[in-house]
């Protein structure tokens, strides 16, 4: 399992790193299930985010630091450094880089985006 993380680097650029999460293999107290677990994180709160129009392309740092969860629809994130990845259903992003020179987020394609936002 894993989630790409967008932060900011010494010198300021946005950059992508793909952290593999640490995980255990168990089985389930209430159930024959056996499956790879995670160490829990804290989280302030959960809330999901419907984009009603799109923000321009114009840099900007994220707020604070947070998962996000694609839910539905896809996206594209450039960072500073100019890489360019595209996200959709399933896939987790951290952003991190609530200073330096920030990345921008488009949709990909007609599907409106539905996300989970873990503030952490």
């Amino acid at each position: 399992m894993h989630y790409t993380r967008v932060y900011a680097d010494e010198r300021g650029e946005s950059c992508f790193e793909v952290v593999e999460w640490a995980t255990e293999t168990r089985q389930a107290a209430e159930s024959d299930l056996v499956a790879r677990i995670s160490a829990a994180f804290d989280v302030r709160g959960a809330y999901l985010r419907e984009p009603l129009t799109e923000a321009s392309p114009v840099p900007h740092n994220a707020p604070s630091p947070l998962f996000i969860v694609m839910l539905r629809g896809r996206c594209s994130i450039e960072v500073s450094t100019g890489e360019t990845r595209e996200f959709g259903p399933g896939e987790i992003v951290l952003v991190e880089d609530t200073t330096g020179k920030g990345h921008t987020t488009r949709r990909v394609g007609d599907e409106q985006r539905l996300t989970l936002m873990l503030p952490v």
